[in-house]
This record gives C-alpha cells, structure tokens and sequence, in this order.
C-alpha cells in the first residue's frame, strides 16, 4: 500500500501559488513557463482555491473574456476543493481524481498546503510499481531455471 507521502517525498518546493488578483494572462504564462497545469490560489496564506489549464479554457476562452484584464479569483475553482492528506492511500486518491475528472489535488494537513498530487504522479508511480512487479517476476522465472 502506497500513500500520499511517499509520492511527495523528496520534492523540496511547495506547489506554486499565486494570489486571487493575479491576472489569468500572469497566471498562464507562469504555468507555461513552469509547464506546470494548475497554480493554487493563496490569501494571506489561505487556500482560496485552484486555477488550472480546464479553468482557462471553459472560463475565459468559451466566455471570450479578456485574460490580460480577467482576475483569476473570478475564474479559478473556488473552495471548497477536492484534496487528500499526505497519509491517504494512493490508491483512494487515483480513485477519487478518476470519479471526479480531475487532474491535480492539493495535498493539506489542515490548512496547511503540503503539497499538490498530479495524475502525472499517479501514472509515474504506477510505472515505477509495475517495472519492479516486471523484475521480479523475471528474476523469479529466470533464477528458477
């Protein structure tokens, strides 16, 4: 059983954040230049909410607004948000970001952001878990020769 912690062990920067009067042209291009989909939404240190690339598209583009005048606290998924804990199972989580079509979930403990959990780190996961399934099935085949 694999958890939360395990995927965010390692990573030294916290998920990247901006402030709800961010502009959404501000917002894009430092997404963009991180290659990164979404930024969470932080005032005075609170989570207000998440802005992702879908926000983008279905918020600003489909309803022709203009991104260099648009805030994202008018766009973005407000709170209350799907997240997890660094304690819940990677699994529980796959299940609910597969349920709820959703790509990113923060990561709290409480209100504290502990980090943000990709489908992109539940897919390299899931390869990192099937090639060690792969090597030791051939070693067990191979050694048993």
């Amino acid at each position: 059983m694999t958890f939360v912690r395990e995927v965010l062990r390692g990573r030294t920067a916290p998920p990247t954040q901006v402030p709800s009067e961010t502009s959404v042209v501000d917002a894009a291009q430092r997404m963009t230049s991180l290659g990164i989909g979404s930024v969470l939404v932080v005032d005075d240190g609170a989570l207000v909410g998440i802005f992702t690339e879908r926000d983008v598209l279905r918020r600003v583009v489909a309803e022709v607004r203009d991104p260099a005048t648009t805030r994202v606290r008018d766009v973005m998924t407000p709170m209350p948000l799907l997240t997890c804990t660094d304690d819940a199972k990677l699994d529980d989580c796959r299940q609910l970001m597969s349920a709820k079509r959703i790509r990113h979930l923060p990561v709290l403990h409480g209100a504290e952001i502990r980090g943000m959990l990709t489908s992109g780190d539940l897919l390299a996961w899931q390869l990192q878990d099937q090639r060690a399934t792969i090597e030791q099935l051939e070693g067990f085949v191979f050694d048993n020769r």
